[in-house]
C-alpha cells in the first residue's frame, strides 16, 4: 500500500519505521510542520513532507498520529482527498462516528490504537471499526499484525485500550527501571543490571504469550517451597505492588474519560 502518516510525532515515526523495516512493498510518507526533526527516516526510504495533502490522492492508507486538538485543522485540510480510501485514526477520544461525520462519509474509517514498540516490530494494537468496514479493517489489521499484533475490540473498550497498550509500556519500562535499580543495589553495574532486568521481563512476556495461560501458571514453575522467589513476591505484595499497578491504570483511564 502507498501510507501516508500524517502526524511525525513519537507514534508517527516509531509506526513509519516499524512498516519500513518489517513489511514490504509499501510506500511510505511522514508529514510533520518541521522535518527537520525526521531527517533519520529518509534513509529507511519514507518520504517526507511539511504538506498533509502532498501525495495523498496517490495513497491507499492515512494515518492519523496526530493530536485531539489538531484534528479539526487536518480534517478540513485533507476530507477532499480521502474518497476511496482507508482512514486509521490513532487520535485519542475520537469516535468512528465523529471521524465519518467530519470526513462526510465515502472512506472507510478505522480506529488504531498502537504504541511506539512498532518500530521494533513489538506493537500491541487494538482495532476498531464497522461492520461495513470489514475489508478495510482486515487490511490494517494484517498491516499492524507485522509490525507486532494486532486485536478487534468493541469501539467503547478503545480508550482502555489506550491506557492498557500505550500507556502500558512506560508502566512495563517503570518495572524494568525499578528492577535494574534493585539490581545494582544487590552488586550488579548498571549495564548489567538493565540487561538482566530488560532480557527478563522479555522472557516473561513471550512465555505468556506463546503458552496463553494465566501468569500465575508460570509463576509456579519458579516458585519453591519455602524458596527466595516466594518471599520475595510475598514482601513486593505487602508493599502494595500489585494493587499500586491496578490503580494506576485505572487513574490514567479516569484521566481519557
Amino acid at each position: 500500500m502507498n501510507i501516508h502518516i500524517i502526524g511525525g510525532g513519537n507514534l508517527g515515526t516509531a509506526l513509519a519505521i516499524g512498516i519500513a523495516n518489517f513489511t514490504k512493498g509499501n510506500k511510505i510518507t511522514v508529514t510533520r510542520r518541521n522535518i527537520n526533526h525526521i531527517r533519520h527516516l529518509e534513509p529507511l526510504g519514507i518520504k517526507l513532507s511539511t504538506d498533509n495533502k502532498a501525495g495523498i490522492e496517490d495513497s491507499e492508507l492515512i494515518i492519523l498520529s496526530i493530536k485531539p486538538y489538531q484534528v479539526n485543522g487536518v480534517l478540513d485540510e485533507i476530507s477532499a482527498f480521502c474518497k476511496g480510501k482507508i482512514v486509521a485514526s490513532a487520535v485519542t477520544g475520537l469516535s468512528l462516528e465523529e471521524l465519518h461525520h467530519k470526513m462526510n462519509g465515502g472512506c472507510s474509517i478505522i480506529r488504531i490504537m498502537p504504541n511506539i514498540a512498532a518500530q521494533f516490530g513489538e506493537s500491541a494494537t487494538c482495532l476498531a471499526y464497522a461492520t461495513a468496514d470489514d475489508k478495510s479493517g482486515d487490511k490494517v489489521s494484517n498491516l499492524f499484525n507485522q509490525v507486532g499484533s494486532a486485536v478487534r475490540i468493541e469501539e467503547k473498550l478503545m480508550d482502555a485500550a489506550t491506557v492498557l497498550g500505550a500507556c502500558g509500556t512506560a508502566y512495563a519500562l517503570r518495572y524494568i527501571r525499578a528492577s535494574m535499580q534493585a539490581g545494582i543495589e544487590i552488586g550488579f553495574d548498571a549495564a548489567t543490571a538493565l540487561t538482566i532486568a530488560s532480557q527478563t521481563a522479555k522472557g516473561a512476556a513471550k512465555m505468556a504469550l506463546e503458552e496463553n495461560v494465566h501468569p500465575e501458571q508460570l509463576i509456579d514453575r519458579v516458585t519453591t517451597p519455602q524458596g527466595c522467589t516466594i518471599v520475595g513476591l510475598n514482601e513486593m505484595e505487602h508493599q502494595g505492588f500489585s494493587s499500586a499497578l491496578i490503580r494506576g491504570i485505572k487513574t490514567s483511564l479516569e484521566k481519557i474519560k
